[in-house]
């Protein structure tokens, strides 16, 4: 038996891509794909779009028809959709893998009330190298304290939308919490002019979005006379296709709840022992 797959967003990038990974993956079938209405992916078929040939699944534009011939949901679109696919998850008792960025408070209160019903996973990133990148950061930040600036670079290509990422933005939560910060009050977004002298406290994020870069993410913990410089490179967007099926395949065997890669994987805690902000 095999996992039939839902994919919200499947005329995106990530969508083309979870499309052609389910291809690829033993255990996982792609059951249906849903894009926005009125939409040029609409009608068609899910694996053409992918460049793969059909594969006789046709591109719905309601949400509510995917998620019933699914039995895990894996969504990588837009905020805007967010709402609507936690209610029909929540309609239909579907687990969610959840990989869509910029969630405003009233979306992420969808997401947190769907969790009180079924199996959500919820990460800004699943590729277990940057869920493993976060673990490494709150252990150095928990080493280092106050005694070392914070720094988090980005490079994503010139397509994305957002900034800074996701990942980004989980990085420097993940240091605010160890360091007792509120990420709010003492992030800062790029620099230019004269700003005097860095607070300690400080937690920066610079952004480059050139090319095709995939994404690359570098966590810098500078101090007197030393630093440390924890960087993640991704080559290829299969790799978090790869993890969104690894956690929906784990999400299909749980009850219900909020988690994240740390949990698919194993490593609730960070290897300082340390709890991960949620």
């Amino acid at each position: 038996m095999t996992l039939g797959i839902g994919i919200i967003g499947a005329a995106g990038r990530m969508g083309r891509m979870l499309v052609e990974a389910s291809q690829q993956l033993d255990g996982f079938h792609l059951a249906a794909a849903c894009d926005r209405a009125g939409g040029s992916a609409v009608g068609r078929d899910a694996g053409e779009l992918a460049g793969l040939g059909a594969l006789g699944v046709q591109v719905a534009e309601k949400v509510t028809e995917a998620v019933q011939a699914a039995d895990v949901v894996i969504d990588f679109s837009l905020p805007d959709a967010t709402e609507r696919v936690a209610s029909a998850c929540a309609d239909a008792g579907r687990p969610l893998v959840l990989g869509t960025t910029g969630l405003g408070p009233e979306q992420q209160a969808a997401v947190d009330r769907l969790a009180e019903q079924v199996a959500v996973v919820q990460a800004a990133n699943y590729s277990t190298g940057v869920t493993l990148l976060t673990a490494l950061v709150e252990q150095a930040a928990h080493a280092l304290g106050d005694s070392a600036d914070v720094e988090i670079i980005e490079a994503h290509h010139r397509h994305k939308v957002d900034a800074p990422s996701g990942t980004a933005l989980r990085l420097g939560e993940a240091v605010a919490g160890v360091l007792g910060r509120d990420l709010h009050e003492h992030a800062v977004y790029g620099r230019e002019g004269q700003e005097g002298p860095r607070d300690r406290r400080t937690i920066g994020f610079e952004t480059i979005r050139a090319g095709d870069i995939v994404g690359e993410h570098t966590v810098l913990f500078a101090g007197d006379g030393e630093r440390l410089e924890l960087t993640h490179k991704a080559s290829r967007r299969s790799t978090f296709a790869f993890g969104a099926y690894r956690a929906a395949m784990w999400a299909s065997q749980q009850p219900p709840g909020r988690y994240d890669m740390r949990d698919v994987l194993g490593i609730a805690g960070s290897a300082a022992g340390i709890e991960s902000p949620r």
